[in-house]
């Protein structure tokens, strides 16, 4: 949901001309309105007293789970032993990844991911392959985060991605017009705005 809507503006503009982005554009619009509507009904069926508009991000990794606040606070539980839930200091988080664990011997190292509302982007946890160096990241719309990786969707329809590169799957420097971004633990998926999708890494 707070994807979507950092993203629509991006869509909007390339891929509002074509035909078949528009009907994605629909789509998109329609199930987005549906999940609010969903969303809210399910949390005051709960008890949750607020306001329609209050949004949520979740993101769950192997062992450890983020939860990023209306107020842009994040709150994480579960395994912590690389310092991937040390997130109590992010502010103005829209949303949130956690890095997947492959089965190896690494089992439990994971690291955590936050987009900042201007378009920066924090990372916590297990950094052996630089995979949270995103200190430098700017106009970042999205972000994805894989096994000892993290991608990030720029609001020019441009990928960029830090960490484990052994099989290609950070090899995105070329993509174009992508409106969204999936990362596994060997490789890398984007969607662009025709519908067609592009993709990197171990096959």
């Amino acid at each position: 949901m707070i994807f979507l809507r950092c993203v629509l503006p991006f869509l909007s503009e390339t891929a509002g001309g074509c035909r078949a982005g528009g009907v994605f554009l629909d789509y998109i619009n329609k199930k987005e309105r549906e999940r609010d509507h969903m969303d809210f009904d399910a949390a005051k069926a709960a008890g949750f007293k607020g306001d329609r508009n209050l949004q949520f991000a979740l993101a769950a990794g192997c062992r450890h789970t983020l939860c990023a606040a209306a107020d842009g606070t994040v709150r994480a539980a579960g395994d912590n032993r690389c310092c991937q839930c040390d997130v109590s200091g992010w502010r103005n988080i829209v949303a949130v990844a956690a890095g997947n664990v492959h089965t190896a011997p690494n089992t439990g190292n994971a690291h955590s991911v936050g987009l900042v509302s201007d378009g920066t982007v924090v990372a916590a946890g297990w950094n052996r392959h630089g995979q949270c160096d995103v200190g430098g990241w700017r106009g970042i719309v999205a972000v994805a985060a894989g096994w000892r990786r993290t991608v990030g969707l720029k609001a020019d329809g441009t990928v960029t991605a830090v960490g484990r590169n052994e099989e290609g799957e950070c090899d995105v420097d070329d993509w174009r017009g992508i409106v969204a971004i999936a990362a596994g633990d060997w490789h890398t998926v984007g969607l662009k705005a025709d519908g067609t999708a592009v993709a990197a890494g171990n096959n």
